[in-house]
């Protein structure tokens, strides 16, 4: 086997690096939410972050984030677990997140419920001027509940004083519907070639669209 050529090499040092810091940017993500420093949050985003429709950038970011927190919550804990990232270029990366997380959750009549949740990111990174930031987070929620109340049945989104409804846990992969959808016969079923390297995600999703994903 010849030795790697000096280009290759970086490449192979390059994309450890960059493996490293996305790494980090999901870490980073839970740790400036949950303690509240929102000039650190939003600086993890690329600068002209889409917020809304008509709304672009850190700023608008911020707002939104302060307004939401503020409401909804007086304290957060994000768990994240694993982490699958793949690359489309060295400057533009895909990744999903999971991520377990609990919540402080102030109700109209002034009670308080423990709401914990159960979810995952569809993230899009972006390197911009050698730093790595999201393009975009996509999340997509299997449930949300009081603690003391296991999320059984549909509807699993059950925030307090809300209407419950589905998340979109499942609706980025065709296989979860597929696998119900389809129960193995007598034969022995074929099994798919292993997917492209870089390409598991891709592969998985199977050219699907992206679910529009409520807010909570």
């Amino acid at each position: 086997m010849e030795p790697a050529s000096e280009n290759t090499l970086e490449k192979r040092i390059d994309r450890l690096e960059s493996l490293d810091e996305i790494r980090q940017l999901v870490a980073k993500y839970s740790l400036s939410l949950d303690m509240r420093d929102l000039d650190s949050h939003v600086n993890l985003f690329a600068e002209d972050i889409r917020v809304s429709r008509e709304l672009t950038g850190r700023a608008h970011l911020k707002r939104w984030l302060d307004d939401t927190l503020r409401k909804q919550f007086t304290g957060t804990s994000h768990h994240i677990g694993n982490h699958v990232i793949e690359f489309e270029d060295p400057d533009h990366a895909i990744g999903v997140v999971y991520s377990k997380n609990e919540h402080e959750t102030p109700t109209e009549s002034g009670d308080i419920e423990w709401v914990i949740m159960q979810m995952l990111y569809w993230d899009q990174y972006e390197r911009i001027n050698g730093r790595w930031y999201f393009r975009r987070r996509l999340p997509c929620y299997w449930y949300a509940v009081d603690l003391n109340k296991p999320p059984v049945g549909d509807n699993k989104m059950r925030w307090p004083d809300r209407d419950q409804y589905e998340g979109a846990f499942h609706d980025l992969w065709p296989s979860w519907k597929s696998f119900w959808a389809n129960p193995p016969g007598e034969d022995l079923a074929e099994v798919a070639e292993p997917a492209p390297l870089e390409s598991f995600l891709q592969t998985m999703r199977g050219g699907m669209a992206e679910p529009k994903i409520r807010v909570r």
